[in-house]
């Protein structure tokens, strides 16, 4: 984050305090949505924490630089969508995303960091703080994640073999840790997998490349970041410092 009283760009502004992306703040600006102290915003201008900031003439409340919007550790259930609107990834038309049941006072617009496939679920992670997201983004490419996976049938050895070697489509490899048997019988087998910054996407390729059918994927950890046995499915839990500070490595855990 700028030091307190330092210029920044308008749309790394919203985005930051949630309001909105870069690319929606530059659509509203070439609208006329926006205002600035009353005149119309352009793009590329730089506004400081004193400007007043109107969306369709409606004021936009902005907390201090100091003041830091909340991470949540979220238990998402399979097959419901994390953030509205998702092209391709919608939930039950009677249903809405995880993000809007998220309390308003921890920002209007969520971003999620590496989220899993709309039909997989597990630990999860949203703030409305873009900064901070674009941080956890870039560090959890370095972080073991843990997942659970109940596959239809037992794997061969030869599938394990696959699966070890972490080949993916686009000819790169993951890292894959450990990939143990975790119980299960009849026609459905958990295993425990282990990699280093892959996403759910990447490892729902990896098992399915080796013609197995991927009944169920959970995710079960991130780094240091576990999914609390209390915590409900459909409910979160705010990120302490120690907890932010462990998924973001040796930074500190300030914005």
């Amino acid at each position: 984050m700028a030091s307190p009283g330092e210029a920044q760009r308008l749309q790394k502004v919203l985005s930051q305090i949630g309001v909105g992306s870069r690319r929606e703040a530059e659509a509203w600006i070439r609208a006329g949505r926006l205002t600035v102290n009353d005149q119309p915003a352009v793009l590329g201008m730089r506004v400081h924490e004193r400007d007043q900031l109107k969306l369709d003439g409606r004021l936009i409340r902005r907390r201090p630089a100091t003041e830091a919007l909340p991470v949540f550790l979220c238990h998402r259930s399979p097959g419901v969508a994390l953030l509205p609107g998702r092209s391709g990834e919608r939930a039950a038309a009677s249903s809405s995303s995880f993000a809007e049941r998220m309390p308003r006072r921890a920002g209007r617009r969520f971003l999620s960091v590496s989220p899993m496939p709309t039909v997989d679920g597990g630990l999860e992670l949203l703030t409305a703080d873009g900064a901070l997201a674009a941080r956890l983004q870039r560090a959890v490419r370095s972080l073991e994640s843990e997942f659970s996976l109940r596959v239809r049938g037992q794997l061969s050895d030869e599938q394990r073999q696959g699966v070890l070697q972490g080949e993916l489509d686009r000819g790169i490899a993951l890292r894959v840790l450990a990939l143990e048997a975790a119980g299960g019988e009849g026609s459905n087998r958990w295993y425990r997998l282990v990699t280093l910054g892959a996403s759910g996407n990447d490892v729902r390729q990896l098992i399915e490349r080796q013609a197995v059918t991927l009944v169920r994927m959970l995710r079960t950890r991130l780094g240091k970041l576990t999914l609390p046995r209390t915590l409900a499915r459909g409910r979160w839990a705010e990120l302490d410092g120690a907890q932010l500070s462990g998924l973001l490595g040796s930074r500190a855990a300030g914005r």
